[in-house]
């Protein structure tokens, strides 16, 4: 069982219990349109779905200035 394009937070909360998930990549595309992702723990995961998952932009290469760094991952549900 896999997420698609109409997956709901719930859903994906039932799935993560069921595979007995512990650990997820979020992926992302940078200015460039190359493919990035951060790891995260199981413990992480309600925090990322609503939203709230910040990571450092300034180490990514074209992202962001130092000044900019501080940026959210946020999912898209669609």
């Amino acid at each position: 069982m896999g997420c698609n394009n109409n997956t709901t937070r719930e859903e994906i909360m039932k799935i993560i219990e069921e595979q007995n998930v512990h650990f997820f990549r979020l992926q992302f595309v940078d200015i460039l349109g190359n493919m990035k992702n951060i790891a995260i723990p199981l413990s992480q995961i309600e925090k990322a779905l609503d939203g709230m998952m910040m990571f450092d932009g300034s180490s990514i290469d074209g992202f962001v200035r130092i000044e900019e760094s501080d940026m959210y991952l946020k999912p898209d549900y669609i």
